[in-house]
């Protein structure tokens, strides 16, 4: 009887790969929010990237820490919350990628990553944030980003 108890326990808390998932994604989002940093963090593998919005953020997570550390410090992040996600998974059941739209203090914005399965479960892998721009008033954004980016445009076509 107490092994039945204990099967019956373990399946009805079971989740699938998708929902482990979610469910990460959906707590990482929260723990920012929350300026939960240790737990943020620890939802990344150690070799893990991060892209933001502006064209200068690419991290790696000892970087981004670096950055974000003072945002978690103050005791809010940043607050996203997903309006809608699409996860895959390689043959294997290994690697997971996503796309989602999120509502966030800068209207929709999209991520996207890969995450990794380890020993300690699923794991942040890589993550790009990026805001939609409306394609009706893209000439007007690029209008405002042109003086921005121009430079680094040419520092970039340099290398």
């Amino acid at each position: 009887m107490k092994h039945l108890l204990l099967f019956l326990t373990t399946f009805a808390f079971a989740q699938t790969p998708k929902e482990a998932v979610n469910q990460l994604l959906d707590q990482w989002h929260k723990d920012a929010a929350t300026a939960n940093f240790n737990a943020y963090f620890a939802a990344m593998d150690e070799s893990s990237v991060f892209i933001g919005t502006d064209a200068t953020e690419n991290w790696d997570k000892q970087a981004f820490q670096a950055f974000a550390k003072p945002y978690f410090d103050r005791g809010k992040a940043w607050n996203f919350t997903a309006l809608e996600r699409h996860i895959y998974f390689s043959a294997d059941g290994t690697m997971a990628w996503f796309d989602e739209l999120l509502n966030t203090q800068m209207k929709i914005c999209r991520g996207s990553g890969v995450l990794i399965l380890t020993s300690q479960g699923w794991k942040i892998k890589h993550y790009v944030l990026s805001m939609t721009i409306p394609n009706d008033t893209t000439d007007a954004v690029i209008k405002i980003k042109a003086p921005l980016e121009d430079p680094l445009i040419q520092q970039l076509s340099k290398k």
